[in-house]
């Protein structure tokens, strides 16, 4: 009896293997905001990934607690991500010393990349991070000046952030408050059950509006801040534009939701071929005044007209 053999050319074989799907960790400190995410997945999808199609996003966060965020840094590395997502600096710092080889590409809005050894330069990082840097501790000085075209006699601000994340913030504004005579009045948060006690306190001490400075904390909160605020008659400016959307007076900043988008991008890249260490890390340019007249209006405030007029959008 004569056998038949069989030989399937090489081609065929590579046809029977099955396709590896990329997998994309995301990590943060606190639940992903769905506006971002979806903002970071138009950026991925530009470069031709979808999400749940031809590739596996793995969110991950640390309930609020930067404590679980060095543990979440290694399980996604373990789950053999091509590439990780840092949301904020903690989640960044997390990766940093888990991360090995494994590509991050950062969205972080407090830490100095080159100062802090991320990267070797913002042109040429020249190794496994990049992404959206906004370390411009100087931000808050413009913040002030906007806030005192609205209140001219001010002449007290209470300034929220976390003690750590926030600390060149907290120096930076504290400069820009004595150039335009004011007392800078800094108060510490740390957990979102700080927020009412620091806000009764700003208060209590005679300040007459507050800067939000850029933590996730903040951010995560916004809609919670927006209400005590105005219940204690205390304008607030933030960065987040999202504030203004949740309630809050007013913000001056760049787009959080295009700095999430260019992170989608650039992850894109990354999983097409590209290494992190020859894409430049990207600095935001644009930077909205975005005003809440019912907030305004609920504060007892008059917005100056040539203020209107420059802002990039009212919410009435």
């Amino acid at each position: 009896m004569v056998l038949g053999l069989v030989v399937l050319g090489t081609s065929t074989l590579a046809a029977a293997q099955p396709v590896r799907t990329p997998r994309v960790g995301v990590l943060g400190p606190t639940p992903g905001d769905r506006a971002l995410m979806e903002a970071f997945l138009q950026g991925l999808a530009l470069l031709g990934y979808v999400d749940g199609r031809n590739v596996a996003v793995d969110s991950r966060h640390a309930g609020g607690s930067p404590d679980g965020l060095p543990t979440l840094a290694t399980e996604l590395v373990r789950a053999n991500c091509d590439v990780i997502i840092a949301r904020g600096a903690g989640a960044l710092a997390a990766l940093k010393s888990a991360a090995g080889t494994t590509p991050i590409v950062a969205v972080d809005l407090e830490s100095d990349p080159v100062a802090m050894g991320y990267v070797r330069s913002l042109a040429r990082p020249g190794g496994t991070i990049t992404g959206v840097f906004l370390d411009l501790p100087e931000l808050s000085g413009k913040q002030l000046q906007i806030l005192r075209e609205v209140i001219p006699k001010l002449s007290r601000v209470a300034v929220l952030g976390d003690p750590v994340l926030n600390a060149p913030q907290f120096r930076s504004t504290e400069t820009a408050a004595k150039t335009l005579a004011m007392q800078a009045q800094s108060l510490d948060v740390r957990a979102s059950s700080d927020l009412e006690g620091a806000l009764g306190t700003a208060k209590r001490g005679g300040a007459r509006a507050v800067l939000l400075l850029s933590s996730p904390l903040v951010f995560a909160n916004r809609a919670k801040i927006a209400a005590l605020a105005e219940g204690d008659k205390l304008p607030a400016v933030s960065m987040f534009v999202e504030f203004v959307e949740a309630g809050g007076f007013m913000a001056y900043g760049p787009s959080i939701r295009e700095a999430f988008r260019r992170a989608g991008n650039y992850t894109g890249r990354i999983l097409q071929g590209a290494k992190p260490g020859e894409l430049p890390v990207e600095r935001p340019e644009k930077f909205d005044l975005v005003i809440n007249m019912r907030t305004a209006k609920a504060l007892g405030l008059v917005v100056p007209p040539a203020m209107l007029k420059r802002a990039d959008r009212i919410i009435e």
